[in-house]
């Protein structure tokens, strides 16, 4: 399988769903805040980057082996945007997952509700075995998040990327297929 087809994921209060131009100035705001930009690998966030981004997205066809994509974590009642979860396709069988959340946002269980519906889709309907996530050290909140949902942290490393002008600790994390499935049943189709 090369590429896939996106349906929206419904959870019970967010809709994962590919990012719309109605997206532009929430994402930009969330890209920009200093604090969620802290521990990221961006700077300063223009309305040009954010345009520019969204435009990269709509080309990228999704599940592209060596691809990025991110999509859009909506409020399912209002659609407005709360932030969003990136894919990365290393290969046909595994992915790695990263999240970002605007700050008013985060810390009200939005991100895990989203990530656990993003693994489900990616480990029964995509049938990928392994799935990673790669976080700074520093990152507290992201760690937690992951091993709430059963992630087991595989690696530390020192001093692993230079990373705005100083060297940062990484951790990866990883959760396999089989240690999904365990813990939660197949949805049917």
């Amino acid at each position: 399988m090369d590429t896939l087809t996106w349906t929206d994921i419904l959870t019970p209060r967010c809709r994962l769903r590919r990012f719309v131009a109605q997206d532009l100035a929430a994402f930009v705001a969330y890209r920009s805040d200093k604090e969620v930009a802290a521990l990221q690998s961006w700077d300063d966030f223009t309305m040009e980057d954010g345009e520019r981004f969204l435009r990269q997205l709509a080309e990228t066809p999704l599940g592209e082996v060596g691809s990025w994509t991110q999509l859009a974590v909506a409020d399912r009642e209002s659609d407005l945007l709360l932030g969003d979860c990136a894919l990365h396709f290393v290969d046909l069988e595994q992915c790695e997952i990263g999240f970002t959340f605007a700050r008013k946002h985060q810390g009200q269980g939005y991100a895990r509700e989203a990530v656990a519906a993003l693994l489900q889709r990616l480990f029964v309907d995509w049938q990928r075995y392994r799935v990673t996530a790669l976080t700074d050290v520093r990152n507290i909140g992201a760690a937690k998040l992951l091993r709430s949902l059963s992630f087991r942290q595989e690696a530390h490393f020192v001093k692993h990327a230079r990373f705005k002008g100083a060297y940062c600790d990484e951790l990866q994390f990883a959760l396999l297929q089989e240690e999904w499935l365990a813990q939660h049943q197949p949805r049917s189709s």
